[in-house]
């Protein structure tokens, strides 16, 4: 590492110059200010990391697995030691609250900690044989290099999301963070140093997606791809990643529909669909894109949001009164605000917000002020495109089969809420709503435990969880005859 705010590649356990000998400027979303410069890595450099990760298979894989685990316990706690370092780079680089930079850390070293409880969990199986005397056994084994793209909204935790199971599993792998977010990860990097890892386990190439994540996906050493981020990336990783058939898991994009029934409690609701909508500026897959209420409460549900947005506070990230933050970049903020415009040219109703805010702090960063669009129907685009931003659209349904109807007609299916006191409801949602992850009365949020997957346009595989963990082995079938 060359300097305090200036950061080289981290490949094979060394801080390494990148093959370019450039670096790229990491902006500070809420001030306009480049934070920091991180090295621009390409081909050459994923080549270099995907060899080292290689090397250092063999020796990784065949540890025993209570001390893989021991590992990710020791990086788990120097991250909780590091806990207000990084909520505040988190903040300072992606433009989250650090309130909510702050849960963010805690889910990265939740997922750290389940992976290394549950190494021992990756049970084989053994099966009667076809021949007298004979067992058949079925093992987990490790896949090998394991590529891994993150997405910029949650820097932290995409990166210990992958970085967890990967090695609890017996991997190794190389990671490339978002060019927008990669301090975060260039900080764990450090610690993995810290946590005395061995060479080679763990690599970080910074860069863009032509330079670093096409050859990373390309590569005939790296066995698994794992990703986050938008669906079209995700479909020419799919692409890409034929040629050699590797395995392929992709966390993309949504479009999650927020259900309230006459029979809700509107408090609660209100107050979880509101979180769900502006946490992060909106800027999370699983956040509430659209949200149907049933007509004999609508007018009332709308009232108690519209006071709920309207106490929210927009300002600086770091601040711990602040709500909601900054988009991540102009581009981003720039596209909210053509999808905004374009609902209300199809004609849905603003009711406030719908523009850039300006004013002191204002100026200098991609500030959006929060939104609510009402009178929006299935035919606008807004309805299907995902926003990705602070704008919540609230649709009237006539009943609850209604409002599920309408949420499934949906070409992305990662997931949904539903606000109900009814147990046959609930019983009816969970046979009828096609999505992969459901939050019944309450926000969102995902717990380590749980499993993390959608359908359709939001990806295939999932993560986290028993079954998360399992995404990162393959299986191998002896016939034992003695």
């Amino acid at each position: 590492m060359s300097g305090q705010q200036n950061y080289d590649l981290f490949i094979d356990g060394s801080w390494t110059r990148p093959a370019s000998g450039q670096t790229l400027a990491v902006e500070n979303p809420a001030t306009g200010e480049t934070i920091a410069h991180v090295a621009r890595g390409n081909e050459t450099d994923v080549n270099r990391a995907v060899s080292a990760a290689e090397a250092a298979f063999p020796a990784w894989s065949r540890l025993v697995a209570t001390e893989r685990a021991d590992y990710l316990y020791r990086l788990k706690d120097l991250i909780e030691r590091d806990a207000e370092d990084f909520a505040r780079t988190i903040s300072t680089e992606m433009g989250k609250p650090i309130k909510e930079a702050c849960v963010e850390v805690a889910f990265a070293t939740g997922l750290l900690r389940f992976a290394a409880e549950n190494v021992r969990r990756l049970q084989g199986e053994i099966i009667p044989g076809s021949r007298p005397g004979e067992k058949i056994l079925i093992e987990r084994k490790p896949v090998g290099v394991v590529g891994a793209i993150a997405a910029w909204n949650f820097p932290l935790a995409l990166t210990c999301r992958k970085l967890g199971p990967a090695l609890a599993a017996g991997n190794t792998i190389v990671v490339k963070p978002h060019e927008m977010t990669p301090i975060a990860s260039l900080k764990l990097a450090k610690l993995v140093e810290e946590a005395g890892i061995p060479k080679g386990v763990v690599n970080i190439v910074t860069g863009d997606g032509p330079e670093v994540g096409v050859p990373l996906v390309a590569h005939p050493g790296t066995r698994l791809i794992t990703m986050t981020g938008s669906t079209p990336a995700g479909k020419k990783i799919m692409a890409a990643a034929a040629e050699h058939l590797k395995i392929v898991r992709l966390e993309l994009g949504g479009k999650a529909p927020f259900i309230v029934a006459d029979d809700a409690d509107l408090n609660r609701a209100a107050e979880a669909a509101v979180l769900a909508r502006f946490g992060n500026a909106g800027q999370v897959c699983t956040a509430n894109e659209r949200t149907y209420v049933d007509a004999g409460v609508y007018d009332e549900f709308v009232g108690k949001i519209t006071d709920r947005i309207h106490a929210l506070k927009v300002g600086n990230p770091l601040d711990e009164a602040t709500d909601m933050g900054p988009k991540v970049c102009g581009p981003e903020l720039e596209k909210v605000d053509k999808m905004v415009k374009r609902a209300v040219e199809q004609g849905a109703t603003l009711v406030f917000g719908g523009h850039r805010l300006t004013g002191g702090l204002y100026d200098k960063g991609q500030f959006y002020a929060p939104t609510l669009l009402t009178g929006v129907t299935h035919e606008m685009d807004i309805a299907h495109d995902e926003v990705f931003g602070p704008v919540m659209i609230v649709m009237k349904t006539s009943s609850f089969e209604d409002a599920i109807t309408k949420a499934n007609d949906c070409r992305y299916g990662l997931s949904a809420y539903v606000f109900t006191e009814s147990l046959e409801r609930i019983m009816r949602m969970s046979n009828e709503l096609d999505f992969g992850e459901i939050y019944v009365n309450r926000e969102s949020g995902e717990a380590p435990q749980g499993f993390h997957h959608g359908y359709r346009d939001s990806g295939v595989g999932g993560e986290d969880g028993q079954h998360g963990l399992e995404a990162y082995v393959e299986t191998k079938t002896i016939y034992l005859n003695a």
